[in-house]
């Protein structure tokens, strides 16, 4: 199910292609037979499976860099983009991205609390960030 899914995911699933490419051993049930049934997956198959989640992403960056104003352009062409949350787990997707944007990328330390923690720090400083803010029209 979704549990095994995401476990695959996280233990072969790269957004990049590796140099040793991993593979996974998935028991379940055959929906046709209704019987047990064991296969192997490659890490290739996984990350074929990912390609429209990890697309949304990396769409997304561009998306947001085109947006960016000049001024803090260059500070990210400069300084690079900095990976966090859940995504930040999925092997590759910083060099996925680096490929994509020719930008350095630098993963946190700890993904899932520097996204709590990142916005508490914009709530704090929310009068000084309300200048680069993007706010969107609700139809």
């Amino acid at each position: 199910g979704e549990r095994t899914a995401e476990e695959i995911k996280m233990a072969i699933g790269s957004a990049f292609p590796l140099a040793d490419e991993p593979h996974a051993e998935i028991r379940g049930r055959d929906l046709v037979s209704g019987l047990p049934k064991t296969i192997i997956v490659s890490a290739d198959e996984i990350r074929k499976a990912i390609e429209e989640p990890v697309n949304a992403v990396i769409d997304a960056v561009k998306n947001t860099l085109d947006k960016t104003p000049p001024e803090l352009a260059a500070d990210i062409m400069d300084k690079g983009i900095v990976l966090t949350g859940g995504g930040g787990l999925l092997r590759g997707l910083d060099e996925r991205l680096k490929h994509e944007t020719g930008m350095p990328i630098h993963l946190t330390e700890n993904p899932l609390s520097s996204v709590a923690i990142g916005s508490g720090k914009c709530l704090e400083e929310f009068e000084t960030l309300k200048k680069v803010l993007i706010t969107s029209s609700r139809h």
